[in-house]
């Protein structure tokens, strides 16, 4: 068996990062709560570009549905808790990577974590947990690196001066403390988020819009595929990696999608257009869930 070597793993990313900063990205720290889907690959990439410490968070276990699109879900860890399985197998890919685990109590020791970590990635689908998580990431100065709930890749980069998810789409919880939102805010900030997804982008020729207004219902879970979970874990990875070495460029806190299928970036609307299309999205939407 071939002794492990960070140099030799992480030979042929020069040309893409120098010298200098592959040690950069080997020193970085990444926190990632929610290392199943898109959360999960954003950690699979950055895992394999060398970055050395991580800490990492998740409160479920694999099951075979994930296995469609879960990077580090596998035969042998169904029914394994997600945070423990990830760290396991990751090291398999580098023994020398520094993994800190939490379970549920993450949202609670942000305190503790953020202000050890370099830039901070979103894979949790939980409302309440991610208003405190950006508004923790603000209030420790740190970028969070997000994306849609969208059937496009997307991906966005807030910074600590940028508006918080929660003002920028008008979500129900502004002001409430991230133990008092119920899942009736919960239902309504997803509804705003499928909105901003369908005025900003055309992901609505993508999908089954039957299965779509069910999922839109509460009457089926959210429907997830695994080239567009991969692909949008990447570009998270990828603008993760832009934050730890200060590169310039980017996206910023309103993001992009990117639209495989016709092989183009959609960017968001200009206010005057978006005003105009959102009435017919907001008729679109009640339609669906009628």
């Amino acid at each position: 068996m071939t002794a492990f070597s960070y140099a030799e793993m992480t030979t042929r990313n020069r040309g893409f990062v120098s010298e200098v900063e592959q040690a950069r990205l080997r020193e970085a720290c990444v926190f990632i709560p929610g290392v199943g889907g898109m959360g999960g690959a954003a950690f699979m990439a950055l895992v394999r570009a060398g970055v050395g410490r991580f800490v990492i968070a998740d409160i479920d276990v694999f099951e075979v549905s994930n296995l469609n699109r879960q990077l580090f879900c596998r035969a042998d860890t169904i029914g394994e808790l997600k945070a423990e399985a990830a760290r396991r197998l990751a090291l398999e890919l580098n023994p020398e990577l520094q993994i800190e685990v939490f379970g549920g109590e993450w949202t609670e020791r942000l305190p503790d974590i953020l202000p050890g970590v370099d830039v901070a990635i979103n894979g949790t689908d939980d409302a309440a947990a991610g208003a405190e998580y950006y508004r923790q990431c603000r209030r420790h100065g740190r970028t969070l690196i997000d994306a849609y709930a969208s059937p496009l890749p997307s991906v966005t980069v807030v910074r600590p001066q940028d508006p918080r998810l929660e003002e920028r789409l008008g979500y129900p919880t502004l002001g409430v403390p991230w133990q008092d939102i119920t899942r009736d805010m919960s239902v309504e900030c997803l509804m705003r988020e499928i909105e901003y997804v369908l005025v900003h982008s055309s992901s609505h020729k993508y999908v089954d819009l039957d299965v779509a207004g069910e999922v839109a219902a509460g009457k089926r879970s959210r429907f997830s595929f695994a080239t567009m979970v991969t692909m949008a874990g990447t570009l998270m990875a990828e603008e993760a990696i832009r934050v730890i070495l200060a590169r310039p460029g980017g996206t910023d806190c309103r993001g992009y999608f990117f639209n495989p299928h016709a092989a183009r970036v959609e960017r968001p609307l200009a206010a005057p257009l978006a005003f105009a299309k959102r009435a017919l999205v907001r008729r679109f939407m009640t339609k669906l869930l009628a």
